[in-house]
């Protein structure tokens, strides 16, 4: 997980090495260009760093709320802001043995090694919005990161189902991710209550590894997902909407 974490910044720090003066002002989402996705950056990355310092005041601080507010700088000097402070949080984390512990920060309580792998997600989703709006092919994980990329959006896509519907009907997911970074997983999503003993319907979907990774970021519609389905397809968009919602931003 550091490891993933290290080379999404390093991918990162390298695409906003290579852009001029004038990409680092297109727009790229919500308004935001460059220098706006890494003010998000850095503040999240100071909030990180304090959590695991113990500082209990960044729990409950809303993610995009983060964005740390920054005097007027050149590309170069706003880049390296980041960068200097995603070193601190790697130089906090070699000296860190216990990769379970549980952080929290930003309303969420997880895992060092999980919220690890999540900030490796919003990395490289960022990395992508603004190869998108400068005109770039988008980038891929390598297989090692994408793989801790699916299995734990698929650890917590229980979760985000049940976030987009109380009470939902019980069904068994058979979720099949092809490519680097694929596997297969046997889910149980939706409220089981009375019903845990009685049979219960079961939905297969298959999808490509990076685009379903694409969906949990939020950057590719449920719709747009190519997929192969089979068994209760009736719960397919209940499921594929939930996925949505492991997006931090």
């Amino acid at each position: 997980a550091v490891e993933a974490f290290s080379r999404a910044a390093d991918a990162l720090n390298g695409l906003l090495s290579a852009l001029t003066d004038d990409q680092w002002e297109m727009v790229a989402l919500r308004g935001l260009d460059a220098y706006g996705f890494v003010a998000h950056l850095t503040g999240v990355e100071d909030h990180v760093r304090a959590a695991l310092e113990g500082d209990p005041g960044v729990a409950d601080v809303d993610h995009v709320a983060a964005t740390r507010s920054q005097a007027a700088r050149t590309p170069d000097e706003t880049r390296v802001a980041w960068r200097v402070a995603v070193d601190a949080t790697l130089t906090h984390l070699a000296a860190t043995d216990d990769l379970d512990q549980v952080v929290a920060v930003h309303r969420t309580r997880l895992p060092l090694r999980s919220l690890l792998v999540a900030r490796t997600f919003e990395l490289w989703t960022h990395e992508n919005d603004i190869r998108a709006a400068v005109g770039m092919p988008r980038s891929a994980p390598d297989p090692s990161t994408l793989t801790l990329m699916t299995n734990l959006a698929t650890r917590l896509l229980p979760v985000a189902v049940a976030r987009v519907g109380n009470g939902q009907a019980p069904v068994d997911l058979h979720l099949v991710l092809t490519g680097d970074g694929g596997g297969t997983w046997d889910l149980a999503l939706g409220d089981r209550g009375a019903s845990a003993l009685q049979d219960v319907p079961e939905v297969t979907i298959v999808a490509e590894a990076l685009d379903f990774c694409r969906l949990v970021a939020n950057r590719l519609r449920p719709a747009d997902l190519s997929t192969h389905l089979g068994g209760s397809v009736v719960h397919v968009p209940h499921i594929l909407a939930g996925a949505t919602t492991l997006a931090l931003d």
